[in-house]
């Protein structure tokens, strides 16, 4: 596929340091920063697929949504929170396809969400038709084609940055409708929703130079006393990363740094 990054695999977390959104340590745990690169490959598994990446059975029952394992998280540029997500949010309610409609404004972002896949962005463009990117191709759908069955919901105001005016918004997604492979400068559906309703370079490829600090910080909510911070790069790292946690679900993202804490403290305790 055009555009792809060779996967990396995870760093020690070892190897890397402890960090606070706000710079200073706090008694919220242990944090860790580490840095990623991924292939834009992400989409690939948004449908057909289950969450290994083998073909779904067509005949097993679809589970149901259950926001209850959303992975609440917050991401900080340096000192600033530029996106916020939490499953208590009233904004963050879901909908059908069809009565979603009902809501929509051209320029919204909307999210189609099911469990055990990677979340797809889209941005409205009225009409009854979203823009998004699928499969490495930019495309013109109609929202409930898009949806594919999937629960939705607008996601606005899980970014903070300023949006532009919805004519821009729109104009800006059905400017690259027909892009394909090697033309894209995106390396999934949210970062191209997101270009086009904020027209930030930091959500292209390659649109933030690299030079060893790492101004991001996504920070996963463990539980109401606990949080754990991972530190990257760029805007386009982080993003597949909280993708990644989107598609796990909260319970195995827990369980996943569970693991981690106890083979940190075994690792600790042999030396």
């Amino acid at each position: 596929m055009g555009n792809q990054m060779d996967r990396l695999s995870h760093l020690s977390y070892a190897e890397v340091p402890t960090v606070d959104p706000n710079g200073v340590d706090t008694e919220d745990g242990p944090r860790i920063g580490v840095s990623y690169i991924f292939s834009n490959d992400d989409d690939e598994l948004e449908d057909g697929c289950a969450v290994d990446g083998t073909e779904k059975d067509p005949n097993q029952e679809e589970k149901q949504y259950d926001q209850r394992d959303e992975v609440e998280c917050a991401v900080y540029n340096r000192d600033e929170c530029i996106y916020e997500k939490s499953a208590k949010s009233a904004s963050l309610e879901v909908y059908s396809p069809e009565n979603l409609l009902n809501k929509c404004n051209a320029g919204d972002l909307v999210e189609f969400v099911a469990t055990g896949q990677y979340p797809h962005w889209a941005v409205y463009v009225g009409d009854f038709q979203v823009v998004h990117l699928h499969r490495a191709e930019v495309k013109n759908s109609f929202l409930t084609d898009a949806s594919q069955g999937r629960r939705c919901r607008i996601v606005n105001d899980l970014y903070k940055f300023k949006a532009l005016g919805s004519d821009m918004v729109v104009q800006n997604a059905m400017e690259q409708v027909g892009l394909k492979d090697r033309e894209l400068s995106w390396r999934n559906s949210e970062c191209f929703a997101a270009w086009c309703r904020f027209g930030k370079r930091e959500f292209k490829m390659g649109g933030e130079i690299r030079i060893g600090k790492q101004p991001y910080r996504l920070k996963i909510f463990m539980s109401d006393k606990h949080s754990h911070v991972l530190e990257f790069q760029s805007l386009e790292d982080m993003i597949m990363e909280k993708r990644r946690n989107d598609h796990l679900g909260r319970t195995a993202v827990l369980q996943e740094l569970a693991a981690h804490f106890s083979s940190l403290l075994e690792h600790t305790s042999i030396h």
